[in-house]
């Protein structure tokens, strides 16, 4: 949204992102940015809740980055 870029604030969309962008969120390093992409070549995701179906990413983790991520 316009909102978003004057505040320089992009969000990552999960669907589509590098290893290299997921491994900017909070408690996501190599190795769980290889399980999201490896999730969704599989089932793309169909809204930012389903990220908590990556192994290690629970409700706490979810907490910290929902407002920085998407689906597209």
């Amino acid at each position: 949204t316009d909102n978003e870029q004057k505040n320089g604030l992009s969000k990552i969309n999960i669907n589509t992102a590098s290893k290299e962008q997921l491994m900017t969120l909070p408690g996501v390093g190599s190795s769980r940015a290889d399980e999201i992409i490896k999730y969704r070549s599989k089932n793309r995701f169909q809204s930012i809740e389903d990220i908590q179906n990556i192994s290690g990413i629970g409700q706490k983790s979810f907490e910290k980055i929902k407002e920085k991520i998407i689906v597209d």
